[in-house]
């Protein structure tokens, strides 16, 4: 389940579980209003969204790859033909199944560029009892259908003539799946720039992404293959907080043993004044927002997503 906490109205965030709700922070400290929330009753995706913008039309899509990104998540490819479907990075689909009564909510880890060319989306979606994420792991074959509906009400966007913007992007766990998709959009903007000139580049991206064991670490070769496609502007560091495996060869400096530390974030914050977006688990986020804070970040660069 997750819950969504922004610092400043210009986040861009999702939920990687799918199961998710927003909290505008007004007099209360986020991170303490965050608590409160969790201690009421956990309310389902519809209802915990339910003031968010969502599109009005449901859109028929059908399973067109699976993959077992790990032993716990699955990867879905599902081709949507209606050109009216589109999303910014960062947003979640609303996920119908045929014949079963909850809807499922889940962030979409793939770039919209991924979308303009192929007319796919891709969801990660973590193994649990949850109706729809039992039926992604144990039900779905492909050429399955289902319907989707984009929601979501923050996002990263940027406009053809915005100032470019660094981003530092802080995942924990299968809180990396809306983060994948800033990376990728960004990385598109740059190919884009590269290619044609267009108008907007972003700024350096660097991503911090912690889990259990480097097998846990998902998307991991295709951010690499980001790192070395565009060296000096996208960077990584992966973090095994309960490393028990050999770590691969190619992985190598990428590496760290133990969790996300300040002296990290002092290291990137002394070189860089970014827009900060971190999703994970809540002691991680009450965690790092509050260094973050302590390094002298500005709230409204601050923008994060809670899940459990």
């Amino acid at each position: 389940m997750s819950v969504r906490c922004f610092l400043g109205p210009a986040a861009t965030i999702f939920s990687p579980s799918g199961v998710c709700g927003l909290l505008r922070p007004r007099s209360l400290h986020p991170c303490a209003a965050a608590r409160k929330m969790m201690s009421t009753r956990q309310k389902d995706h519809l209802e915990r969204t339910a003031t968010n913008h969502r599109q009005t039309a449901l859109f028929p899509a059908k399973v067109c790859g699976i993959t077992e990104e790990s032993d716990t998540v699955r990867r879905l490819r599902l081709a949507v033909s209606d050109p009216k479907f589109t999303f910014k990075a960062g947003q979640w689909v609303d996920f119908f199944i045929p014949d079963l009564a909850t809807v499922g909510g889940f962030s979409i880890c793939s770039s919209p560029g991924l979308l303009r060319r192929e007319g796919v989306i891709e969801l990660a979606v973590k193994y649990s009892q949850h109706p729809p994420a039992h039926w992604i792991h144990r039900e779905c074959r492909v050429d399955s259908e289902v319907a989707l509906r984009v929601g979501g009400d923050f996002f990263f966007d940027p406009q053809p003539l915005d100032r470019p913007v660094d981003l530092l992007l802080l995942a924990g766990g299968v809180g990396i799946n809306p983060l994948f998709s800033i990376l990728l959009h960004a990385a598109d903007l740059l190919r884009e720039h590269s290619a044609n000139g267009a108008p907007y580049r972003p700024g350096s991206i660097r991503l911090c992404y912690s889990a259990r064991s480097v097998h846990e670490l998902l998307f991991k070769s295709t951010i690499l293959d980001l790192c070395q496609e565009f060296p000096g502007t996208i960077s990584c560091d992966f973090f095994a907080t309960r490393q028990s495996d050999t770590v691969q060869p190619h992985l190598g400096q990428h590496v760290r043993e133990g969790r996300i530390t300040e002296q990290v974030l002092k290291d990137h914050l002394e070189r860089k004044d970014p827009q900060c977006y971190l999703c994970g688990p809540p002691p991680m986020i009450n965690s790092i927002s509050d260094r973050l804070l302590h390094l002298g970040l500005p709230q409204d660069r601050i923008h994060f997503e809670k899940w459990w």
